[in-house]
């Protein structure tokens, strides 16, 4: 008798952890209130296979007009996150998460989707990767653009629910309300200790 799906066991993924940088920590331009309370959920994601596991990167331009169309108009509302001004330690990723790299690596793009302008597809591609295993910052921004758009290319998609975060409370609970109700079929939502029972590639 086939598992509910949220249930299936997990092969032949990686787990993609969307932008878990010092830019969004504590201190950080765009401090995600969160990100302490769910780095816990992450890091234990992250050990059950490092080799398997890939960090994103948010790179910022070094000027506003470095980035096309409105990306310019955003820049310039926020040139303090331009790299001509930022210090560059704001991009790295945060401990204790930095200690997994390698084997664990990092994929850098420059807008919201890990897809978007990166390398992250022929990596999966190159891997026979079929799943992704979801976690980061921030749920209605990067992490939103992402799954969307492994929805798209047909990725099984999973999202770790208490091992996101964002700045926006309603945003995070809008999307998860989303997911459980028009995505159904194409995103499953887990929690860490469910991710950690059932992935196989270990």
């Amino acid at each position: 008798m086939a598992l509910p799906q949220s249930l299936e066991p997990i092969s032949n993924a990686v787990h993609l952890s969307i932008d878990m940088q010092n830019l969004f920590a504590p201190g950080g331009i765009w401090a995600t209130p969160w990100m302490e309370r769910v780095l816990p959920a992450i890091v234990a994601v992250a050990e059950l296979n490092p080799q398997r596991t890939v960090f994103t990167r948010f790179v910022t331009p070094l000027h506003a007009q470095d980035r096309p169309g409105r990306w310019q108009r955003y820049f310039t509302r926020w040139e303090c996150a331009t790299r001509s001004r930022l210090p560059g330690a704001q991009l790295e990723i945060v401990s204790p998460l930095s200690r997994l790299i390698p084997p664990a690596t990092v994929i850098d793009k420059p807008a919201y989707s890990a897809f978007a302008e990166s390398g992250l597809t022929a990596f999966l591609h190159d891997k026979s990767v079929d799943t992704l295993i979801i976690t980061g910052s921030e749920t209605d921004v990067c992490v939103l653009a992402t799954v969307l758009d492994a929805v798209d290319l047909g990725f099984r998609t999973i999202v770790v629910e208490d091992a996101l975060c964002s700045s926006f409370d309603e945003g995070h609970d809008a999307l998860m309300t989303l997911y459980r109700n028009r995505f159904s079929e194409q995103v499953e939502l887990m929690t860490q200790a469910q991710v950690a029972e059932l992935w196989h590639d270990r």
